[in-house]
């Protein structure tokens, strides 16, 4: 099977020239428990191994990517100007050929780009950059009318899958009042289950970005297709991609 064959391509009416791939666990070298197509450095694989299997994406992109050191911040860089290895939770790119991407393996992937494919964005979203302002960072270095921006959100961890504490709730609702129904308390154990998609789509909404697609994809609970940092522990990590042809 061919490496695009394992891939997803993100159902959005994006510009022709807008491009953008999201890996699975599937159609790599990576050996259990990164198996198979492992693309973090970061996670205990084989260093040798997850080179060949970055390797194994160049046919399907124009360049090298930006592989970011994610922090769970809202640091934003461009692929444009950046080296190869950058600190940072989101990448714009507004040249042709400049590949931005994200790693997650429960965290939530967010996509972005305006109706003129002029300008891209790939954000690294779990409920910490998402408190820490990464989508309102990544929204405002676009330098475009929100109106005009699309979103695309890849797979993440889902609500019934996600047990937070009391305290992240809190953190949502004192920044806006509307994220409560993002949470669902769990009855005497004070623990709420959070919904990262609905999370993510009240802070785009916010900002004026009105068309959302995809979030209906659960990387806990579909085992054989998703890495999963809460479910395994120790795991790999997949790959959302996009650039401007």
């Amino acid at each position: 099977m061919k490496l695009i064959e394992t891939c997803i391509t993100p159902d959005w009416p994006v510009p022709a020239n807008v491009r953008a791939i999201q890996t699975t666990r599937s159609g790599g070298l990576s050996s259990k428990p990164y198996d198979s197509l492992n693309l973090g450095t970061h996670v205990g694989d084989v260093p040798m191994v997850v080179a060949r299997n970055r390797m194994l994406l160049n046919s399907m992109l124009p360049s090298e990517p930006v592989w970011m050191e994610q922090v769970h911040g809202k640091t934003v860089a461009s692929a444009d100007a950046a080296g190869c290895a950058v600190t940072a939770d989101a990448c714009i790119a507004r040249q042709r050929g400049s590949v931005c991407v994200v790693m997650t393996a429960d965290c939530l992937p967010i996509l972005l780009c305006d109706r003129q494919g002029s300008v891209v964005a790939a954000i690294h979203a779990g409920w910490k950059g998402l408190a820490a302002g990464v989508v309102e960072a990544t929204v405002h270095a676009m330098r475009v009318d929100a109106s005009q921006l699309m979103a695309w959100f890849g797979p993440a961890i889902s609500q019934d899958a996600f047990e937070v504490g009391a305290e992240v709730r809190e953190l949502f609702v004192a920044h806006a009042v509307a994220s409560d129904t993002a949470f669902r308390p769990q009855a005497g154990a004070g623990k709420y289950h959070a919904d990262l998609y609905a999370l993510a789509r009240l802070r785009l909404q916010a900002q004026g970005v009105t068309q959302i697609y995809g979030g209906d994809r659960c990387s806990y609970r579909e085992r054989e297709t998703f890495f999963s940092y809460r479910r395994d522990g120790v795991t790999g990590r997949m790959g959302t991609f996009i650039w401007l042809d």
